[in-house]
């Protein structure tokens, strides 16, 4: 798709510079008023057909930056290309991914264990032992 056909298809002259907020805004118009399921089931296919081509049209501009060249965002790129942060000399730094797995780990840990514990002194408040052997 061409970038005056896309201008086009969502309402903006062919010669226009729309920005971002522009263009989504006419995509929900044009979606909203073109969406098939508001139509009866004898006109369902040209709206499905008419809605298509705008969602293509949105696409374009947000994947192309309306320039038709493809654009990849930058969290994107940086997270493929990298993957987990690396520590010096290019080593994947496997600990830094596991600390949060860690502090779930001790915490329930710490946690299990002082309810273990309040436990064990309620029930020997309630019902102390008479045998000088047990704690």
């Amino acid at each position: 798709m061409r970038s005056d056909e896309a201008k086009i298809l969502l309402g903006f002259p062919p010669n226009s510079i729309p920005s971002p907020t522009q263009i989504k805004a006419a995509y929900r118009r044009k979606a909203w008023q073109t969406h098939p399921d508001r139509f009866p089931p004898h006109l369902k296919p040209e709206a499905e057909s008419k809605f298509k081509l705008i969602s293509e049209a949105y696409s374009f501009f947000t994947n192309t930056g309306g320039n038709g060249r493809i654009q990849p965002t930058a969290s994107y790129s940086r997270v493929v290309k990298t993957g987990v942060p690396r520590a010096h000399r290019g080593q994947r730094n496997m600990r830094l991914a596991s600390v949060p797995f860690l502090v779930i780990i001790l915490g329930a840990l710490t946690l299990g264990g002082s309810t273990a514990s309040r436990a064990y002194r309620r029930q020997k408040e309630a019902q102390p032992s008479y045998n000088p052997f047990l704690p």
